[in-house]
């Protein structure tokens, strides 16, 4: 197996249920191979296309990993096991519906089962209590209240949001939060990304890239952002240097052990009178190579890593399950991993999760990654970036429009 679980509270899980797997299966061992999220993405092509590729691997949503490697024939439907382990009812049919591919390879979103995710997880909004209290600010309860707290804490002499962007994508999901508060609701993003919007030349990406750009100016995050590293800055926020994080709910467990009761974590609070809404959705799925040797073996090992007891144990270790199970109950309402988990069922229960961005196109993750930066340091204008995205988006949906008509004839 090749994953990217590698963070404190995801590496104590899947450990756990790997050993636990092999005590309920002692004829089966587990050979894992642990890889951060970017050197996943880079190697991973190269691993499926050999003759002897892992039998279970997480590859991300989208064109550029899922779909390409569905459509050339590198992962095997997993339909047939849905229905064999009740995975159609564990989930519900939307997050299911991220791990989709339509049956010529060409849209995501629809079609064939390619991975069963284990985590949920969305973009939220981490504070240091203390940080906080220094400087005379409560936790903002709506948006106008988080915004309106920034240039207090910049006044008061504290970092108001910490950042680091070296990686690229944490700019991704920093914009995408300020997109859909712009927005105002999770469909117009949502119904781009999966290629049946508008586009993305609209007043709330022109508003967020705004939002994003006044921040680096007016020093609401540090200064050369983009050569901070993303585990940098989540360890900085841990010493005390700035208020806010807004990154995602994998981060919980790596934050609460040297934070402990200082750390507070919600959704992005809403606009007044709008419901919540940011980025989300899914972890990346499990999925099954089309080469394995033992794919009974692996669809059993999915199930096992998806079920109720599994749940259980990523509760206990400040993971969010996509569906959470007793010891999410368990969870004390008033600390950070209860308000992770009651974030998620309001985010749920009011439709509010928007895919990230960079499914929507195979080279929107490298361009977006790329002009967010430009943003940051003032060299791309939020215009010249709503204007780049909706190209990127036109063109590729021309083109398979192209390559719809050819299948045709």
């Amino acid at each position: 197996m090749w994953d990217q679980q590698i963070r404190g509270g995801q590496n104590a899980a899947i450990e756990r249920l790997n050993k636990q797997f092999e005590e309920k299966y002692p004829n089966v061992r587990i050979k894992r191979v642990a890889r951060g999220f970017n050197d996943l993405k880079k190697t991973l092509k190269l691993a499926l296309s050999g003759d002897n590729p892992p039998d279970v691997v997480q590859a991300n949503q989208g064109y550029s990993d899922m779909v390409a490697f569905a459509h050339a024939g590198m992962l095997t439907p997993l339909d047939s096991y849905a229905g064999l382990y009740g995975w159609n009812t564990r989930f519900p049919q939307t997050l299911l519906n991220l791990n989709r591919v339509s049956a010529d390879g060409s849209r995501f979103g629809t079609g064939q089962l390619y991975g069963i995710s284990q985590e949920g997880e969305y973009i939220g909004v981490y504070y240091n209590k203390k940080v906080l209290r220094k400087a005379g600010v409560e936790p903002p309860r709506t948006w106008q209240e988080f915004t309106g707290a920034l240039p207090k804490l910049k006044k008061a002499g504290q970092l108001p949001v910490q950042f680091g962007n070296l990686d690229k994508y944490p700019a991704i999901h920093t914009f995408g939060v300020l997109q859909s508060q712009a927005a105002g609701s999770a469909e117009p993003v949502r119904e781009t990304v999966f290629g049946r919007g508008e586009g993305f030349d609209t007043d709330a990406t022109r508003q967020a890239a705004r939002t994003l750009a006044d921040w680096a100016e007016k020093g609401y995050i540090p200064k050369g952002a983009n050569g901070k590293g993303y585990d940098d800055a989540a360890k900085q926020f841990a010493d005390g240097k700035g208020a806010f994080l807004v990154t995602g709910t994998w981060q919980l467990a790596d934050l609460r052990k040297p934070m402990g009761d200082d750390l507070g974590f919600m959704p992005p609070p809403p606009a007044r009178g709008k419901p919540p809404v940011t980025t989300g959705g899914e972890g990346l799925p499990w999925s099954l190579t089309s080469k394995s040797d033992h794919p009974e073996v692996a669809a059993a090992y999915l199930d096992f890593l998806t079920g109720e007891h599994a749940s259980n144990v990523m509760a206990e270790e400040g993971v969010l399950p996509v569906v959470p199970g007793k010891a999410a109950g368990k969870t004390d309402p008033g600390s950070a991993g209860g308000q992770m988990i009651a974030g998620w069922k309001k985010l749920n229960a009011a439709d509010g999760l928007v895919p990230y961005l960079d499914y929507t196109t195979p080279t929107f993750y490298d361009t977006l990654s790329a002009d967010l930066q430009g943003v940051l340091s003032g060299s791309v204008a939020p215009g010249r970036l709503a204007a780049r995205m909706q190209k990127e988006y036109e063109d590729f949906r021309a083109e398979q429009k192209r390559d719809e008509r050819e299948d045709v004839r």
